[in-house]
């Protein structure tokens, strides 16, 4: 497959900038792989329909940080943005940034964070074009300096949501309510859709949950530079199996029940950690899986997915799952019925039925 395969022409006014004012009433297309229909249904929750007793939801349980900061640049007062991906060291308080513009910071710069510049870093490294590593200056304990640097920051909204600034509330429905384990700069946004009441009436239907973990990183929104797919190069990604997860998924494969994948990070991990007789062996490690058509899927006989933007390596491992021309017949109709794109977007069902 080629990078161009993947391009289509996506309206502005299609592009999300607010979640569906409540979680599980965004849009649904459902695709069936065998017979290549496509559903239009009119709420997310109307997945209900679809599923049975001791069929399995695999969750992506990750908790986004609040990962966006902005600072002063000291003498010029020059503002710049910060975005944090990853403690590198508790005791030397080290994190590994992006800086926006980069051209403006070098070793040894120093920023002021805060109203009262309470929050200084001092940059210590670069580690690429945008990259640096900053040590930021905090005489207290870990999670008092973590709680006051997370104070300063804002949810960590992609850029494809431009029109607005971020808002108090978004740090909280840019969050699965289902996430517990911190360490993510975006969402896995197929999770997004699933609310408290629909979680409970799954439950009730008799359906199970497996959580695995995957700390989303800014990689989901790189972009590819180049036209051949075999050339790109994903970026590593935290990632946690542990054998709770492993038992349900691999009693409902065993059983004949449906295994659901909520997601492309889910798809990921699990295809990382699958093992040759197809069951979901524990895994603790990284990953930098790229999964683009053709590929065999090994673990989920459905998927959730968004509508993803065009050129997107999200869209590429929805398309390898659904078969490329029926995902891109089903794109073709989201934009026709005025779907909505991207983290805040619609749903998308796929099903091997």
């Amino acid at each position: 497959m080629k990078l161009s395969q993947f391009k289509f022409k996506l309206p502005e006014e299609q592009i999300a900038q607010y979640p569906a004012h409540h979680r599980d009433e965004s849009r649904l297309m459902v695709l069936h792989k065998k017979s290549g229909d496509i559903e239009h249904r009119q709420y997310f929750k109307d997945i209900l329909d679809y599923f049975d007793d001791k069929d399995v939801f695999i969750f992506n349980d990750t908790k986004v940080f609040p990962a966006r900061l902005y600072g002063n640049k000291e003498k010029t007062g020059a503002r710049i943005e910060v975005f944090l991906l990853r403690e590198l060291n508790e005791d030397l308080r080290l994190w590994d940034v992006l800086v926006d513009p980069a051209r403006k910071i070098r070793i040894g710069n120093k920023l002021y964070f805060g109203e009262d510049d309470s929050m200084v870093a001092e940059v210590i490294d670069n580690t690429t074009s945008r990259g640096r590593t900053l040590r930021f200056l905090y005489d207290g304990p870990h999670d008092e300096f973590k709680a006051a640097l997370y104070a300063l920051g804002e949810a960590p909204l992609p850029k494809h949501i431009v029109k607005r600034p971020a808002e108090p509330e978004d740090m909280e429905r840019f969050q699965c309510i289902f996430a517990r384990n911190e360490g993510a700069v975006t969402a896995p946004s197929s999770g997004l859709h699933f609310s408290r009441e629909l979680m409970k009436r799954l439950e009730i239907k008799g359906v199970d949950f497996a959580y695995v973990t995957m700390h989303c990183g800014l990689g989901n929104f790189r972009d590819i530079d180049v036209e051949d797919l075999t050339k790109h190069k994903m970026d590593s990604e935290e990632m946690f199996v542990e054998a709770d997860a492993c038992r349900i998924v691999n009693a409902a494969k065993d059983g004949g029940h449906r295994v659901c994948a909520v997601g492309t990070t889910v798809q990921r991990v699990i295809e990382t950690a699958v093992g040759t007789d197809g069951h979901l062996k524990e895994f603790t490690g990284w990953t930098n899986k790229f999964i683009f058509p053709p590929y065999e899927f090994n673990v989920a006989d459905c998927m959730v997915a968004n509508f993803y933007m065009p050129y997107s390596t999200l869209l590429m491992l929805t398309a390898a799952y659904g078969g490329y021309d029926l995902v891109m017949q089903g794109y073709k109709e989201a934009l026709k019925e005025g779907y909505r794109f991207g983290t805040y977007g619609d749903a998308m069902l796929i099903l091997n039925d």
